[in-house]
């Protein structure tokens, strides 16, 4: 009997350690497949034991992705990895993310991650000036694109289609003194919005465009290429998006989801990051070549929960001050 009892207790845990090494976890991301692929392939080097599968596709089209296997009662992400705060603020407030309260966010600073702990930020992604080296000058402030040698010569992505561009717009109407009226000008000078940043980046690299509104890893990876092109951190500061990760509340493998979480907020997880040309969210990793030392990079203040109860009134409030 007793040799009954032990050949089923090891069963059992053969059959639990099989389930841990087959251990699968889903993610949804919208980040560039390559850097997808990286951040998949640290984090199972560093948890042989878990298994990933992913899926990538813009922010908008992974969410809606995931509203219908909500509805139809069979989602499938297990983590989220997307653009911004306020689509994870969002999602916070229909139930839809699962809180984790002993995230390792030892490093972090408080304002990079929610609350409540339902979703953190991995990296800063910012929005500055980009400018072709031809430009008859070099900007150093957002004021710059006003000036009459720069009318006509501005490119920017639009709110209506890049999340990020909404975060950006909203940032800066809520801490430049002119507020809307600072697009207004812009829209005065000739300045035109349309498609997403790497339209803004193919427009100022190919000299039809001499300045542009853009994320900052574009231009400086370019410039490492040999575009003619350079990246400013104006002045007054910049707007960030900063790719948050969340639990979703219906995942079916928590665990290896936390393992997910904690990973990307790590030390190794945020060096992963920074090789990819990102600046990470933890003050103790170095930034990657091309970029200015962290503290002299000014943040502007961006409140998530006003943009996402305002999102419908910036949008034709956007529409509206650039038509003019």
């Amino acid at each position: 009997m007793r040799q009954i009892v032990l050949a089923a207790t090891l069963l059992l845990a053969t059959t639990v350690a099989g389930a841990a090494a087959d251990s699968t976890l889903v993610l949804y991301t919208s980040q560039p497949n390559t850097d997808a692929q990286q951040t998949v392939d640290a984090f199972m080097a560093k948890n042989p034991g878990i298994k990933v599968d992913w899926v990538r596709d813009g922010t908008p089209k992974i969410l809606a992705k995931l509203r219908a296997e909500i509805e139809a009662g069979q989602p499938q992400a297990d983590v989220l990895l997307i653009a911004d705060v306020v689509t994870m603020e969002g999602l916070k407030k229909e139930g839809r993310l699962l809180a984790y309260p002993e995230a390792k966010v030892d490093g972090l600073d408080a304002a990079l991650y929610d609350k409540d702990k339902s979703y953190f930020s991995t990296k800063l992604i910012t929005t500055g000036i980009v400018y072709n080296t031809k430009a008859p000058f070099v900007p150093t402030s957002w004021e710059d694109l006003k000036k009459p040698e720069a009318k006509g010569l501005i490119a920017m992505p639009s709110p209506l289609t890049s999340g990020a561009a909404m975060i950006h717009t909203v940032t800066l109407t809520g801490n430049l003194p002119e507020g809307w009226d600072y697009y207004g000008a812009l829209a005065k000078n000739g300045a035109q919005a349309s498609g997403g940043n790497g339209d803004v980046l193919k427009a100022v690299s190919g000299g039809d465009k001499l300045f542009g509104m853009i994320v900052d890893y574009m231009p400086i990876r370019e410039k490492a290429k040999g575009a003619p092109v350079e990246f400013v951190f104006p002045k007054e500061g910049v707007s960030a998006v900063t790719e948050p990760v969340a639990i979703v509340s219906t995942a079916k493998n928590k665990d290896a989801a936390k393992a997910f979480v904690d990973f990307l907020l790590s030390k190794d997880g945020q060096e992963v990051a920074a090789k990819m040309g990102y600046i990470p969210a933890r003050a103790d990793v170095a930034l990657p070549a091309g970029y200015p030392d962290r503290a002299s990079i000014k943040v502007l203040d961006y409140d998530a929960a006003a943009a996402l109860a305002n999102d419908v009134q910036n949008k034709e409030k956007f529409s509206a001050v650039m038509s003019q």
